[in-house]
């Protein structure tokens, strides 16, 4: 029988969002496989809702570290670092593994500092990207190379992240590993299409529509949502706009598709159940995801393990799922033109979408099943595990 492990997992917040998604679903396919599993997480506030709402009989142990949070405050970032250090050093872990930046960089600096054995890091996205500030991306990379100095191995869900760390110094290749973020595929692949469930927002039988799944604030891209698919509903009275997920700019996109005399064109979901997920995307004709910045968008995913193309902007690790006329297509950055003449071909050819959204469900059902995303880290513990227990012996 396989020696069980104590393994902490450290993420700043539990919002509905695909880096927390991958952080629950690691979590629970440890407990499954036996292991003893901690979470460490700040508070969650905001509209984007709380994932461990929604989480009963989960079998691991939580820890709410109030000091953790997503802003930059030196003064309560020393804190949560003290926090976490003595966290750590209590609890006596063989494996602290931190999700997303800020978590990421204090986490395995205070595990370090502690002794534990084995930090593991994942990188989600990127906290330094075209979008931001010029000082807050040096900023970010020298503190990025900080903590990899801490880690033991980093893990990426594409294989652009570790393009963009290696190129930015961060740390060198041999240290990474690409392991792409799990989810229960078949949900999607199984899922069948529910004009009901149109209907209950307003959208007429027999409308194409065409979906986001997003928080709706800064970064998601509805920047450039709305100016296409205000043109794409002008030159198309049949199509619809569902876009699935709550935030910030709610109410600014509502006024600006009233604005356009398109109010009854665009459909705002709100925040979904993730079980009700599946039936959402497989009720309608296409995804748009057209972020600033992403690691790997889980949407892009789901869309495709449901047969559905997707249209994203070739950045980040979108190529590596949205593959140019082959499981649909992608733009270059801000290249509303290229949204708008893609997006139109494909709804007008019915066979066309057909073949992407096929080819879509083959490509995801192997590489994102969640066991296999349990397996590999399972796996890569033991290894640096048992490797830190070796130098250990040695010394």
């Amino acid at each position: 029988m396989s020696e069980k492990l104590n393994i902490c997992h450290v993420i700043t917040r539990m919002i509905v969002g695909g880096a927390q998604e991958n952080t629950l679903s690691t979590i629970l396919d440890h407990v499954r496989r036996g292991h003893r599993v901690t979470l460490v997480t700040g508070h969650s506030p905001g509209r984007e809702g709380e994932l461990l709402a929604r989480v009963h009989e989960s079998g691991f142990e939580l820890e709410i570290v109030p000091e953790l949070v997503r802003e930059l405050s030196p003064l309560t970032d020393w804190r949560a670092y003290g926090r976490l250090k003595r966290f750590f050093a209590g609890k006596k872990f063989d494996v602290v593994h931190t999700h997303t930046s800020k978590a990421g960089i204090i986490g395995r600096l205070a595990a370090s500092a502690a002794g534990v054995p084995v930090v593991v890091h994942t990188v989600h996205g990127q906290a330094f990207h075209r979008a931001e500030k010029w000082w807050r991306n040096r900023l970010f990379i020298a503190a990025e190379t900080w903590a990899a100095r801490h880690s033991d191995r980093i893990f990426a869900v594409a294989q652009a992240m570790i393009d963009q760390c290696v190129e930015a110094g961060v740390a060198p290749r041999d240290r990474y590993r690409v392991v792409y973020s799990g989810m229960a595929i078949d949900r999607f692949l199984q899922a069948e299409p529910d004009l009901a469930l149109l209907r209950q927002y307003g959208i007429p039988d027999g409308a194409k529509v065409i979906a986001t799944l997003a928080r709706l604030q800064p970064q998601k891209g509805y920047e450039f949502v709305m100016p296409a698919g205000i043109r794409v509903a002008e030159a198309d009275p049949t199509v619809h706009f569902l876009l699935i997920g709550d935030g910030i700019w709610r109410e600014r996109l509502q006024a600006e598709a009233a604005a356009a005399g398109l109010a009854d064109r665009f459909h705002f979901a709100g925040l979904i159940a993730p079980d009700e997920v599946p039936r959402h995307l497989a009720s309608v004709d296409m995804l748009w995801h057209l972020s600033l910045h992403e690691g790997l968008p889980r949407s892009a995913v789901q869309a495709l393990g449901c047969g559905k193309p997707v249209i994203g902007f070739r950045l980040d690790g979108t190529p590596e799922v949205v593959i140019d006329d082959e499981t649909g297509y992608c733009a270059a950055f801000g290249d509303v033109d290229e949204v708008v003449r893609r997006s139109c071909a494909v709804l007008n050819d019915p066979a066309l979408a057909e073949r992407l959204g096929a080819a879509g469900k083959i490509l995801v059902s192997g590489r994102f099943r969640e066991e296999l995303m349990g397996e590999i880290l399972e796996r890569e513990y033991r290894e640096l595990v048992d490797s830190a227990r070796r130098r250990n012996g040695a010394a």
